[in-house]
């Protein structure tokens, strides 16, 4: 895929501003969905504890600028918080702010553990493990995995929370359509902020309809939900503009031994698993940018950036961070691979989480307008796995059946628990095409070998040529005479 930006391309500064936004808004929603989500679990476990979603945009943002430099300016992605690890921050909270903490720092080290063994041994086994057969279907069950939370999103309507609301899903689909119609027939101005003009577009239609609602006193029109900005700018003071995020290093050093035992265990077999999403997350990276991350800057580098970006984003806001399909997503839409716009949206998610009221605008973007972008980002991720399959010869049983495990086993939701520790379907699909794949490996290999020693000792005794290779040769092959 040709890219417009290259990775050390420097747009001008305007447009810089805009990519970094366009970049933002596709990460933001997930980001600060992570924290809530695990004020949720804390509520329900009767533990008086509470992370703050614009510390855990702060974290993203410094999390991303580490990655970069780790990664010596050569990998475009966004870190945000990592959903991988919800079900060991349910388990964590029981622990306090410092078993939160904590744990963000097991899965980090984890990470550098694997990045110390990789600079010794090196990345050649990852192709050799992880050949186009397992990583493209992989990285394609990334993009389907997020179907069901982006249709999800396109059917609901923020100011009521009603489901399957007809003008809901009209606003997502009519977002969803200016951001597609923006990237293939629009400016080349057009095609590099796609996003940003469908959200404004999808927020704009939605506003009207809400309008409507509330002048016709009719709930099934009302779509956002201005709460957010209501309340932030009722008190018009300097606080209600400018405040700072409530960080998670600042409460109280309250985690014991036995906490600590229970964080461990909790979060680095997760850190493991999540490795997996890791390389085919840089592999499809890397597909969409025609360079190998694996390779230049190495896996070590993006693994130590991961891994360190994930303690500085659980240090500040509580939530490991990971690398973020949604913004692969975005620069295979906007073939802007720019470095400096991923650093650009770093940087403004760092201010942001100082900004009440843009925080504020950013959560009441309806869920149907971030529906209708997600449609076309996780479409994007799951068809450049599609697209690593292009080289595999599928009328090939073998690479069939390794396909079909890693998609079946991934889409149908199949999970392992252990515990407290839970293999994400998209590992345990990844693990069980690994399997697949080494044991018809072996499988074909001895069936090769058999089928060649048969043709070395045919029945009658005599030497004989396979057929098919007699007739290729005598078809393929021209004579002495006709080579002179």
């Amino acid at each position: 895929m040709q890219m417009i930006y290259g990775v050390n391309d420097r747009p001008k500064f305007g447009q810089l501003v805009l990519f970094a936004l366009q970049q933002l808004l596709a990460i933001i929603t997930a980001t600060i969905v992570v924290p809530v989500l695990v004020n949720g679990v804390a509520a329900s476990e009767g533990v008086d504890m509470v992370l703050d979603p614009a510390a855990a945009l702060f974290g993203a943002g410094i999390g991303t600028i580490v990655y970069i430099l780790f990664t010596k300016r050569k990998s475009p992605v966004f870190l945000g918080s990592s959903f991988a690890f919800l079900g060991s921050m349910g388990t964590a909270v029981t622990c306090g702010y410092w078993g939160i903490i904590m744990g963000a720092i097991v899965a980090g080290l984890v990470y550098v553990v694997i990045a110390l063994i990789v600079t010794f041994v090196g990345s050649g086994w990852v192709n050799k493990l992880l050949p186009p057969v397992i990583i493209g279907p992989t990285v394609a069950l990334i993009g389907l995995s997020l179907a069901g939370n982006a249709v999800g999103d396109v059917m609901k309507a923020s100011a009521t929370g009603m489901t399957d609301n007809l003008i809901a899903i009209l606003c997502g689909v009519f977002t969803f359509f200016v951001v597609v119609l923006c990237s293939v027939k629009g400016t080349k101005g057009m095609k590099l902020i796609p996003f940003v003009i469908g959200i404004l577009a999808g927020y704009a239609l939605a506003s009207v309809f809400t309008a409507i609602g509330h002048l016709a006193n009719v709930d099934y029109l009302k779509i956002v939900d201005y709460s957010a900005l209501v309340s932030n700018f009722s008190d018009l003071s300097f606080t209600s503009f400018l405040d700072y995020p409530k960080f998670t290093f600042l409460h109280g050093w309250d985690l014991t031994p036995a906490g600590f035992v229970t964080v461990l265990v909790a979060y680095a077999p997760v850190a493991f698993v999540v490795l997996a999403e890791h390389i085919a997350d840089h592999k499809n990276i890397s597909s969409i940018i025609e360079k190998d991350l694996i390779t230049d800057p190495g896996l070590h580098r993006t693994l130590l950036g991961d891994g360190v970006g994930s303690m500085v984003g659980g240090f500040f806001g509580g939530c490991p961070n990971t690398t973020y399909g949604e913004s692969v997503g975005c620069v295979a839409i906007t073939r802007n691979a720019s470095v400096i716009t991923i650093i650009g949206a770093a940087v403004l998610a760092i201010v942001v989480s100082f900004l009440s009221p843009v925080v504020a605008f950013i959560n009441s973007i309806p869920s149907c307008v971030m529906g209708g972008v997600c449609l076309a980002l996780y479409g994007f991720i799951a068809v450049s796995g599609l697209k690593m399959l292009q080289p595999v010869d599928l009328n090939d049983n073998k690479n069939l059946f390794v396909v079909s495990a890693i998609l079946i086993a991934g889409i149908g939701g199949l999970v392992l628990n252990f515990g407290p520790v839970q293999i994400t379907s998209i590992a345990t699909a990844l693990i069980l095409g690994i399997l697949t794949n080494l044991i018809l490996k072996d499988w074909k290999k001895k069936g090769d070998k058999a089928e060649g020693e048969a043709e070395a000792v045919p029945a009658d005794g005599a030497a004989q040529e396979a057929p098919a290779e007699a007739e290729a040769a005598s078809e393929g092959a021209p004579s002495e005479q006709e080579e002179k």
